[in-house]
């Protein structure tokens, strides 16, 4: 087996771990240099730190909102809820104005999405650039939390429910 073989197999493993992975869904959103706002969809999101209070998120270098996430001050980040699939669709697609027809409002220098369950406005503290990504840390420096049931990403569909809840929780205490 060449290098390039194995180095394809491992990338195909890698791939398929990770759709196996049950993931938030959110738009990231923040204003580009000519001021239009811009944004885009994504998995890759976690809680970073509590003090202070900060997120994590990965963004593509191919996406078109890279230069905009990665080099502006301010972004957004917008937990999508169960409802929020045309939402998710339109940040997913390559389209010019993701926002057109979208109830959103200026938020400082920050377009927010207007009745989403979960919106952070962030700082951007550090970009850390690695592979075909970045991961960009972001301070929270104001957001609101609303009732709705998460969009989640799981095996690369978008679905509003993962399966039945167990009446357990799954996990045992062993304490």
């Amino acid at each position: 087996m060449t290098v390039q073989q194995q180095a394809a197999g491992l990338a195909a493993t890698f791939t398929e771990a990770m759709a196996r992975l049950v993931s938030g869904v959110a738009v990231i959103s923040s204003r580009q240099p000519d001021g239009a706002p811009c944004g885009l969809l994504v998995s890759s999101l976690c809680s970073y730190s509590l003090r202070p209070p900060s997120v994590l998120i990965s963004v593509a270098r191919e996406a078109r909102s890279y230069p905009a996430v990665t080099g502006h001050v301010g972004f957004g980040v917008h937990l999508l809820g169960a409802t929020d699939l045309s939402t998710a669709r339109t940040f997913a697609a390559r389209g010019d104005d993701k926002f057109a027809g979208l109830d959103w409002v200026w938020d400082d220098e920050v377009p927010r999405l207007r009745h989403v369950p979960v919106y952070l406005r962030c700082r951007r503290s550090r970009v850390f650039e690695h592979g075909d990504h970045a991961i960009v840390i972001g301070e929270v420096t104001h957001g609101q939390v609303f009732p709705g049931d998460p969009l989640v990403y799981h095996r690369r569909g978008l679905h509003s429910t993962i399966g039945p809840t167990a009446s357990s929780g799954g996990f045992a205490d062993s304490r």
